[in-house]
């Protein structure tokens, strides 16, 4: 069977659920003149499927096909190449800006606007979904953009309107207590989400989250640590939100593999001497010490353990994949998660030729959602839960990923390793996931 690479990756998303995510340069495509063939990797949904046709799988210049499997989206009674017709009632005009010709209608909800004013995020969001729909997705969906103005209430009145005008799937919106108000609408109405809230709180059977979660990160750094040789740990966090749920997923992830954790130094804004110095009585007990701080944070927590005298593994999460983190002396040779760069240069190569301007880091979330919706949309099952929560996943432009039943999700990340003032991978992100 055909391969069509659509891989992906590119710095991590920032944990504060969308308040602080920055453009930065790390996915990109393409070249002009020639054809750019994504590969939006739909893997086995049957054992008993068939593969659909490579005539079916072409729209608007760019390749969908299945990929690491030997089956593909069994479509009973669907003509192959086309999305099944949409039932039979019409819904009438559309709502919003509307992108794409399909058949299918969905909706999305993205934060266009935040107090009044334009939103930089929420317009690099529209372009990507743009994107996708010229290369890919046009001819299956027909995309509804609305603006939620930043705001619960907005994203609960265009999810009523999405609905209203016959989308049969929701893509967003970004903030947590958006996604909750959009959830109650979209519940109740019977249609699935897939939302961008990095908040794993907001997710449940139903609504889906396709952003990078903190959870996924912590996992992958602590069971690439204890493959390394590390046997016991210490923990230094910040007292927020994304500490919190960093601690909490460490202990867990720690002690499945029956880690040890010596010692969790919380401190407070300009009180990181102090959490260093608690790690510093225990260093000569642990292998290596955690520390889920953002970068702009970073560099006086790397200060605290240089005037603390902690020479120990480092570990740290995708928001140090950070110009400001690489460069601190302090820090060379530590380890974090993070999926790899190249799909995001990829796709930031290509934004940059069509808008003339950086994406923002979510937009690649807008664009694998469009692409994924567009890649359903050509199965009569397109948006149940089996079809989303397939066990192998998908592929896009930030690498593998899956959604479980509850909603979060798993992502195939890299381990990288500061040096030089650079991140190198030193233990690449899967190419597919292991079945169960």
């Amino acid at each position: 069977m055909p391969q069509f690479p659509w891989t992906a990756s590119g710095p991590p998303l920032s944990p504060s659920d969308g308040e602080q995510y920055a453009a930065k340069p790390d996915i990109k495509f393409g070249s002009e003149g020639r054809r750019w063939e994504i590969e939006m990797r739909l893997m086995s949904a049957s054992p008993g499927g068939r593969d659909l046709s490579r005539r079916s799988l072409i729209g608007g210049g760019l390749a969908l096909t299945l990929a690491g499997c030997n089956s593909g989206i069994e479509m009973p009674g669907a003509e192959v190449g086309a999305p099944a017709a949409p039932p039979a009632a019409a819904f009438g005009p559309t709502v919003g800006e509307t992108l794409g010709s399909g058949p299918v209608r969905v909706g999305m909800i993205l934060p266009l606007s935040q107090n009044g004013a334009p939103s930089p995020v929420g317009a690099s969001m529209r372009n990507a979904a743009q994107m996708a729909i010229e290369e890919f997705a046009g001819s299956s969906v027909t995309l509804m953009i609305q603006d939620d103005r930043s705001s619960p209430d907005g994203a609960a009145q265009s999810a009523q309107a999405e609905l209203g005008a016959g989308a049969e799937l929701l893509l967003g919106p970004v903030y947590a207590p958006d996604v909750r108000q959009a959830a109650s609408v979209a519940k109740a109405a019977g249609k699935p989400m897939i939302a961008f809230s990095t908040d794993a709180t907001v997710a449940q059977p139903g609504v889906y989250l396709l952003s990078f979660l903190i959870q996924t990160y912590v996992d992958r750094i602590v069971q690439f640590a204890v493959s390394r040789g590390k046997k016991s740990f210490a923990v230094m966090a910040p007292q927020n939100d994304y500490g919190n749920v960093a601690v909490a997923e460490f202990h867990e992830s720690a002690g499945r593999l029956n880690a040890p954790v010596a010692v969790v130094a919380r401190y407070g804004p300009g009180e990181a001497q102090g959490a260093a110095q608690q790690v510093g009585a225990v260093s000569g007990q642990v292998d290596a010490l955690f520390i889920p701080e953002q970068a702009d944070a970073t560099p006086s927590v790397a200060a605290a353990l240089a005037s603390s005298g902690i020479k120990t593994q480092l570990l740290g999460t995708g928001v140090w994949n950070d110009a400001r983190v690489l460069r601190l002396p302090q820090l060379q040779g530590a380890w974090f998660s993070a999926p790899d760069s190249a799909g995001f240069n990829a796709f930031s190569q290509r934004y940059r030729a069509k808008f003339s301007s950086e994406p923002a880091r979510l937009a690649t979330l807008s664009y694998d959602a469009v692409n994924l919706a567009g890649a359903l949309a050509r199965n009569p099952d397109r948006f149940s839960q089996r079809a989303l929560t397939n066990v192998s996943g998908f592929n896009g432009v930030d690498g593998v990923f899956r959604f479980r039943a509850d909603g979060t999700n798993e992502r195939g990340l890299a381990v990288m390793e500061i040096d030089n003032n650079a991140a190198t991978v030193i233990s690449p992100a899967p190419r597919s996931f292991a079945a169960g």
